[in-house]
Protein backbone atom coordinates (compact mmCIF):
# COMPACT_ATOMS: atom_id res chain seq x y z
CA UNK A 1 0.00 0.00 0.00
CA UNK A 2 2.90 2.32 0.26
CA UNK A 3 4.09 4.34 -2.89
CA UNK A 4 2.92 7.92 -4.52
CA UNK A 5 -0.54 7.82 -4.95
CA UNK A 6 -2.10 10.96 -7.07
CA UNK A 7 -5.90 11.25 -6.14
CA UNK A 8 -6.77 9.86 -9.45
CA UNK A 9 -4.46 7.12 -9.18
CA UNK A 10 -6.59 3.51 -8.78
CA UNK A 11 -5.38 1.52 -6.07
CA UNK A 12 -4.41 -2.09 -5.96
CA UNK A 13 -5.61 -4.17 -2.86
CA UNK A 14 -5.29 -7.36 -4.03
CA UNK A 15 -1.75 -8.34 -2.46
CA UNK A 16 -2.89 -6.18 1.40
CA UNK A 17 -3.23 -8.30 3.97
CA UNK A 18 -5.52 -6.99 6.32
CA UNK A 19 -7.05 -7.94 10.16
CA UNK A 20 -10.03 -7.08 11.06
CA UNK A 21 -10.52 -6.71 14.87
CA UNK A 22 -15.09 -6.39 15.53
CA UNK A 23 -16.98 -6.69 18.04
CA UNK A 24 -19.27 -9.96 16.52
CA UNK A 25 -18.05 -12.23 13.93
CA UNK A 26 -21.23 -10.48 12.13
CA UNK A 27 -19.87 -7.15 12.10
CA UNK A 28 -16.24 -8.59 11.05
CA UNK A 29 -18.13 -10.36 7.79
CA UNK A 30 -19.86 -7.08 6.76
CA UNK A 31 -16.57 -5.48 6.90
CA UNK A 32 -14.66 -8.78 5.00
CA UNK A 33 -17.30 -8.34 2.12
CA UNK A 34 -16.80 -4.82 2.19
CA UNK A 35 -12.82 -5.13 1.96
CA UNK A 36 -13.47 -7.90 -0.53
CA UNK A 37 -15.17 -5.22 -2.79
CA UNK A 38 -12.14 -3.55 -2.23
CA UNK A 39 -10.17 -5.63 -4.18
CA UNK A 40 -8.42 -7.29 -0.47
CA UNK A 41 -7.95 -10.88 -0.99
CA UNK A 42 -6.65 -11.67 2.41
CA UNK A 43 -8.83 -10.40 5.47
CA UNK A 44 -8.01 -11.93 8.86
CA UNK A 45 -11.61 -11.37 10.74
CA UNK A 46 -11.79 -12.05 14.59
CA UNK A 47 -13.98 -10.67 17.70
CA UNK A 48 -11.18 -11.39 20.16
CA UNK A 49 -8.45 -9.20 20.99
CA UNK A 50 -6.57 -11.85 22.71
CA UNK A 51 -6.74 -13.41 18.85
CA UNK A 52 -5.59 -10.69 17.42
CA UNK A 53 -2.55 -10.39 19.70
CA UNK A 54 -1.77 -13.91 18.33
CA UNK A 55 -2.69 -13.34 14.73
CA UNK A 56 0.01 -10.31 15.24
CA UNK A 57 2.59 -12.19 16.63
CA UNK A 58 3.05 -14.49 13.56
CA UNK A 59 1.85 -12.69 10.65
CA UNK A 60 2.72 -9.37 8.81
CA UNK A 61 -0.11 -7.05 8.08
CA UNK A 62 -0.54 -4.01 5.89
CA UNK A 63 -3.80 -2.85 7.95
CA UNK A 64 -5.41 -3.21 10.95
CA UNK A 65 -9.10 -2.01 11.01
CA UNK A 66 -10.24 -1.77 14.81
CA UNK A 67 -13.76 -1.51 16.71
CA UNK A 68 -11.79 0.23 19.79
CA UNK A 69 -15.11 -0.81 21.55
CA UNK A 70 -14.65 -4.60 21.27
CA UNK A 71 -14.31 -6.33 24.80
CA UNK A 72 -15.71 -3.39 26.46
CA UNK A 73 -12.77 -0.81 25.23
CA UNK A 74 -10.08 -3.27 25.31
CA UNK A 75 -9.01 -2.13 21.22
CA UNK A 76 -7.57 0.88 22.27
CA UNK A 77 -5.13 -0.20 24.81
CA UNK A 78 -4.29 -3.03 21.91
CA UNK A 79 -3.73 -0.29 19.25
CA UNK A 80 -1.46 1.04 22.49
CA UNK A 81 0.19 -1.88 23.13
CA UNK A 82 0.99 -2.85 19.53
CA UNK A 83 2.47 0.77 19.11
CA UNK A 84 5.19 -0.01 22.13
CA UNK A 85 5.80 -3.35 21.14
CA UNK A 86 8.23 -1.87 18.79
CA UNK A 87 7.96 -5.63 16.84
CA UNK A 88 8.24 -5.13 13.28
CA UNK A 89 6.55 -4.24 10.88
CA UNK A 90 3.40 -4.64 12.54
CA UNK A 91 4.02 -1.67 15.02
CA UNK A 92 4.02 0.66 12.29
CA UNK A 93 0.98 -0.76 10.56
CA UNK A 94 -1.84 2.15 9.89
CA UNK A 95 -4.42 1.43 12.41
CA UNK A 96 -7.47 2.41 11.40
CA UNK A 97 -10.12 2.65 14.28
CA UNK A 98 -14.27 1.92 13.70
CA UNK A 99 -16.87 3.31 16.35
CA UNK A 100 -20.54 3.62 16.57
CA UNK A 101 -20.35 6.22 19.58
CA UNK A 102 -17.58 9.06 18.10
CA UNK A 103 -17.56 11.19 21.10
CA UNK A 104 -15.03 13.81 20.85
CA UNK A 105 -13.38 11.88 24.31
CA UNK A 106 -13.21 8.59 21.97
CA UNK A 107 -11.08 10.25 19.19
CA UNK A 108 -9.04 11.85 20.81
CA UNK A 109 -8.65 8.82 23.10
CA UNK A 110 -7.91 7.25 19.18
CA UNK A 111 -5.48 9.48 18.04
CA UNK A 112 -3.59 9.54 21.46
CA UNK A 113 -3.19 5.66 21.43
CA UNK A 114 -1.35 5.92 17.90
CA UNK A 115 -4.24 4.94 15.64
CA UNK A 116 -3.73 7.12 11.53
CA UNK A 117 -7.72 7.78 11.56
CA UNK A 118 -11.26 7.22 13.31
CA UNK A 119 -14.37 6.24 11.16
CA UNK A 120 -17.43 6.47 12.46
CA UNK A 121 -19.82 3.52 12.46
CA UNK A 122 -22.25 2.55 10.33
CA UNK A 123 -19.89 2.49 8.05
CA UNK A 124 -19.81 3.65 4.39
CA UNK A 125 -18.21 2.08 1.57
CA UNK A 126 -16.99 5.11 -0.33
CA UNK A 127 -15.94 6.63 3.28
CA UNK A 128 -13.83 3.53 4.26
CA UNK A 129 -12.00 3.62 1.26
CA UNK A 130 -11.17 6.73 1.39
CA UNK A 131 -9.37 6.61 4.65
CA UNK A 132 -7.65 3.78 3.42
CA UNK A 133 -6.46 5.56 0.61
CA UNK A 134 -5.80 8.53 3.14
CA UNK A 135 -3.89 6.01 5.18
CA UNK A 136 -1.66 4.53 1.90
CA UNK A 137 -0.61 8.14 0.86
CA UNK A 138 0.05 9.58 4.95
CA UNK A 139 3.93 10.00 4.46
CA UNK A 140 4.07 11.10 8.31
CA UNK A 141 7.07 9.48 10.45
CA UNK A 142 6.61 7.67 13.84
CA UNK A 143 7.48 9.16 16.40
CA UNK A 144 7.99 8.70 20.61
CA UNK A 145 7.34 11.55 22.66
CA UNK A 146 6.62 10.68 26.44
CA UNK A 147 3.71 8.13 26.77
CA UNK A 148 3.14 8.32 22.65
CA UNK A 149 4.22 5.97 19.94
CA UNK A 150 2.50 6.48 16.88
CA UNK A 151 2.34 8.63 13.47
CA UNK A 152 3.63 12.51 14.15
CA UNK A 153 0.08 14.45 14.53
CA UNK A 154 2.02 17.38 13.51
CA UNK A 155 1.04 18.38 9.91
CA UNK A 156 2.56 21.13 9.11
CA UNK A 157 6.02 22.98 10.43
CA UNK A 158 6.54 25.88 11.24
CA UNK A 159 9.60 26.12 13.72
CA UNK A 160 9.51 25.17 17.25
CA UNK A 161 7.71 27.06 19.41
CA UNK A 162 8.58 30.21 20.54
CA UNK A 163 10.93 29.95 23.32
CA UNK A 164 11.66 26.31 23.73
CA UNK A 165 14.33 24.20 22.51
CA UNK A 166 11.83 21.26 20.69
CA UNK A 167 9.82 18.72 22.58
CA UNK A 168 11.82 15.63 20.42
CA UNK A 169 15.30 14.66 20.10
CA UNK A 170 14.89 14.89 16.15
CA UNK A 171 13.72 18.41 16.09
CA UNK A 172 15.95 20.78 14.20
CA UNK A 173 17.30 23.70 16.39
CA UNK A 174 19.00 26.14 14.79
CA UNK A 175 18.57 26.29 11.09
CA UNK A 176 15.05 27.64 11.22
CA UNK A 177 15.36 29.99 13.71
CA UNK A 178 12.42 30.85 15.90
CA UNK A 179 8.62 29.70 14.94
CA UNK A 180 6.98 31.52 12.47
CA UNK A 181 3.64 30.99 13.56
CA UNK A 182 1.91 29.07 17.04
CA UNK A 183 1.96 25.53 16.50
CA UNK A 184 -2.07 24.57 15.93
CA UNK A 185 -4.22 23.91 18.64
CA UNK A 186 -5.70 20.23 19.08
CA UNK A 187 -8.71 22.20 17.87
CA UNK A 188 -7.01 22.67 14.40
CA UNK A 189 -5.65 19.33 14.11
CA UNK A 190 -8.55 17.65 14.72
CA UNK A 191 -10.80 19.41 12.06
CA UNK A 192 -8.14 19.02 9.72
CA UNK A 193 -8.77 15.38 10.51
CA UNK A 194 -12.43 15.51 10.19
CA UNK A 195 -13.26 13.57 6.88
CA UNK A 196 -14.53 16.97 5.10
CA UNK A 197 -11.04 17.93 4.96
CA UNK A 198 -9.90 14.30 3.35
CA UNK A 199 -9.11 15.38 -0.41
CA UNK A 200 -9.28 12.64 -2.72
Amino acid sequence: MSGDLNPNAAINLTKAVVLVVETTTHAADILGQILKGFGVAETHRTNSVREAGELLKHKAFDLILIDPDAEEGAGYAMVRNLRASMVEPNCFAPVILMSGHPRVSRVKQARDTGANFFVSKPIAPNVLLQRILWVARDKRPFVEAGAYIGPDRRFKFEGLPADTDGRRSTDIKDPLGAASGPDMSQDDIDNFMKPQRVMI
